[in-house]
């Protein structure tokens, strides 16, 4: 599966990008991880809605969703590193960001994956009905 390494190996490398431009300071919120997780879902919900939205998972739209949701998304976002700093926070004492940190990236999340499951759900049937 090519397709899953390339967009796995793209997905990784904005990833680290994002942590590299913005580190994250001892007690601080961990941004980078915080986008890019938003970014993931929020890419994930709308390719799955709008590939959906318009026929089923063969040919084309299975090698984009194995490139994309698979490989980009799926090491763009990063569980780890968020359960990680969620950790680390929360056992520096600095229980205030650390839950705030673990609440807000679950909502956002579930808010993210709505909004794209909507865009893409609607691009999809625009798409769809040509």
């Amino acid at each position: 599966m090519m397709s899953v390494f390339v967009g796995g190996v793209v997905g990784t490398l904005v990833r680290y990008a994002a942590e590299k431009a913005y580190p994250v300071a001892a007690g601080g919120w961990p941004w980078a991880t915080f986008a890019v997780n938003c970014a993931g879902t929020l890419i994930l919900g709308a390719l799955i809605a709008g590939l959906t939205a318009i026929g089923p998972d063969t040919g084309w739209r299975l090698r984009t969703r194995l490139l994309l949701g698979v490989g980009f998304c799926g090491s763009l976002t990063t569980y780890s590193a968020f359960a990680l700093e969620s950790d680390r926070l929360l056992a520096r004492g600095d229980v205030g960001v650390g839950l705030g940190y673990v609440v807000g990236t679950v909502a956002a999340g579930l808010v993210c994956a709505a909004v794209g499951y909507v865009v893409g759900r609607g691009v999809g049937n625009r798409v769809g009905a040509r």
